[in-house]
């Protein structure tokens, strides 16, 4: 472009007049120009066309599977660094996490994508990364995430060794047949000792300590080698170009100026900016208007190809539109759908509420906003008398409910209360007028509507297979507190010298609120737990009533089991006697099962001194007076209303 430029002002611009040299130099300019945009352009189409070229045998598909805190963010980081997808700084920390709650708590949230293009042997690999959470809370990301993949990094800690998420996720992985890539990280640590968890992944997995490899991911040692192993380990995508379009939608999110967002792992053909495409669950048309790939940031495309992962925007305005694990396909050309994920039923309930109800549509908005992030939350309305209209949100977990609260107050500054959360109990109801027939099922989450027991044949109550390991030390603590939960011992496991790994069947309902805080007290910290639901069990619930002066408070019930009703109803009420006000009457706090009173408190009511002004005299007097006071106050009894304050329910329902 330089030399066109000065060859036209050599040579021409001298045999013309100053006019017409002026005039020249102008349409110069312009052709220079138009030169420069068609040079860059065709510069863009030239590295456009470089992922589309690669095939299919140079195609990988991996994740990253991990325990909290082993490092799987910061191998990530260096993997993008090492190929170039992002610049080395120190400051690049995280950079796949984007959640501000990811950030604070050191875990991953969200499942997010990366293209990585690396040379081995001289040709060039398109790799792509999805990362995904660790937590079985989150298991519904990884699920997803993982159809997409041929292979995942199982990454453990040298220091700390395998942990009871680095079980669970290792069945993750090998239940859906993906070839696993052993690494231990942080051996750069002082207490590392990488012969021992070596010895522990060959104890418990299986794995040949000699196929294991050993990184730094801080430092950025042996980072090229799990490139290679990438590459020569894993096999490519069973994928095939010159097959009509077929494509699985396994995440989807959306985007406030460009609406729902897809992104989708191309199992057949290719797709094209302007292609009509439908989606089998809607039956929706859509034409294709963006596509493209995250390194990790957006990189804009014309095509995408079998074996590649891609980000597809078709102006879909609502996210009920896009069903994760969803077929998308070329307008008029069917095929046959990818068999659709499994819905995740929620496993943890909780009642969220506006702290003012002039805040409820604010609450409202950033709830529906936050739900089409995460489809695995279940929303209903929900009333309570004493705090008003609100929500009951069903969540896979303790730490999916905390994260999901977190980000509200977070990305939409919205202020809420948290009820206590609770599980979901099935109930086998008897033949009557009502259900026509016997054995209808009945899933109840709220105590409020726990069917009357002469309707009940039989009670069901969640279970989960618990995962502890621990130092041996701990070891009698450990089974104390399963037991104390009603825990039933499955297997235990010697890890190596020093630590156990114990499996127990335990009851969803006693894990939820404190235990895994417990556990890590009885320990000082050590013990490591995680679990997988496992279905329901026979058992036999029932619903703990309390009431105040005899009338029953619906917000204040809840669903036990009957062998420990006795317990959670006298800490239940010596809690609310510390709660409530004391008012000008005398206030009964008791707990009631199947009309048996399990609990009682009294809160004594506040007392004037009638006799004050008594100075001496008889005490016929003094008598008569407490007579009249005690006489007003039974009056008042049989007529007031307790009112309890709203604080009083939120102290008591907060989690």
């Amino acid at each position: 472009m330089i030399f066109l430029r000065n060859y036209l002002n050599i040579n021409c611009l001298k045999q013309l007049s100053k006019y017409n040299q002026k005039k020249c130099l102008v349409n110069i300019q312009v052709l220079a120009n138009l030169f420069k945009k068609q040079y860059s352009t065709n510069d863009s189409n030239q590295t456009r066309s470089i992922y589309s070229d690669i095939p299919i045998e140079r195609i990988r598909n991996f994740s990253i599977i991990a325990h909290v805190d082993h490092g799987k963010s910061t191998l990530a980081d260096r993997l993008l660094e090492t190929t170039g997808a992002i610049k080395t700084n120190s400051e690049n920390k995280q950079v796949l996490d984007k959640l501000q709650v990811e950030r604070e708590r050191g875990i991953t949230v969200k499942a997010q994508s990366a293209s990585l293009l690396y040379n081995y042997g001289g040709e060039e690999y398109l790799l792509n990364l999805i990362d995904t959470p660790g937590h079985v809370d989150f298991s519904n990301e990884v699920s997803r995430s993982l159809s997409a993949c041929q292979g995942v990094i199982l990454l453990v800690d040298a220091n700390d060794g395998v942990q009871a998420q680095t079980v669970a996720n290792f069945y993750l992985a090998f239940g859906k047949d993906l070839i696993i890539i052993p690494v231990l990280n942080k051996i750069d640590l002082k207490n590392a000792d990488p012969d021992r968890v070596s010895k522990q992944l060959e104890t418990l997995f299986d794995i040949d300590p000699t196929t294991v490899l050993k990184i730094s991911a801080k430092l950025g040692l042996g980072i090229n080698e799990v490139l290679q192993a990438i590459v020569t380990r894993l096999p490519p995508p069973p994928a095939d170009r010159n097959l009509p379009f077929k494509a699985l939608l396994f995440d989807s999110w959306y985007d406030r100026y460009r609406g729902v967002l897809s992104l989708i792992y191309i199992q057949d053909g290719q797709i094209n900016v302007g292609d009509n495409i439908s989606y089998h669950h809607t039956k929706k048309n859509y034409e294709v208007k963006t596509l493209s790939i995250l390194r990790p940031q957006e990189e804009s495309l014309s095509n995408l190809v079998a074996g590649q992962i891609g980000l597809v925007c078709c102006n879909m305005r609502s996210s009920s539109e896009a069903h994760i694990g969803d077929t998308l396909y070329r307008t008029g050309i069917s095929v046959t759908p990818f068999s659709s994920f499994k819905p995740v039923r929620p496993m943890v309930f909780a009642g969220i509420y506006p702290l003012d109800q002039s805040q409820h549509i604010n609450l409202r908005s950033a709830i529906e906003k936050l739900a089409l992030n995460d489809s695995a939350v279940t929303i209903s309305v929900e009333t309570s008398p004493a705090l008003g209209q609100g929500w009951r949100l069903g969540f896979l977990g303790l730490l999916h409910l905390e994260v999901f609260t977190q980000r509200l107050q977070q990305e939409y500054d919205a202020e809420s209360i948290l009820t206590a959360p609770s599980v979901t109990y099935k109930m086998k109801l008897k033949e009557t007028k009502q259900t026509l027939k016997s054995g209808t099922e009945l899933y109840v989450s709220n105590p409020v509507h726990f069917p009357d027991p002469l309707l009940v044949e039989e009670y069901y109550e969640p279970m989960v297979l618990g995962t502890i390991i621990t130092p041996d030390r701990y070891l009698g603590a450990v089974m104390s507190l399963c037991l104390e939960k009603r825990g039933v011992q499955k297997s235990g496991t010697n890890i190596d010298n020093e630590r156990v790994m114990l499996q127990f069947d335990l009851p969803l309902s006693e894990i939820v609120i404190d235990f895994h805080d417990t556990l890590k007290t009885i320990s000082s910290g050590y013990a490591s737990f995680d679990y997988e639901p496992i279905g329901f069990i026979s058992t036999y619930l029932v619903k703990l009533e309390i009431l105040l002066n005899g009338v029953a408070v619906d917000e204040l019930s809840s669903i036990v089991h009957s062998s420990r009703a006795e317990i959670i109803a006298r800490r239940m009420v010596a809690r609310l006697k510390d709660i409530i006000p004391r008012q000008m009457i005398q206030i009964a706090i008791q707990a009631k099962v199947n009309g048996k009173i399990l609990a009682r408190e009294t809160l004594k009511a506040y007392r004037k001194d009638v006799t004050a002004k008594l100075y001496g005299g008889d005490i016929t007097r003094r008598m008569k007076l407490l007579a009249q006071q005690a006489a007003g106050k039974k009056r008042m009894k049989t007529v007031a209303n307790i009112s309890l304050p709203r604080e009083t329910f939120i102290d008591v329902l907060r989690k």
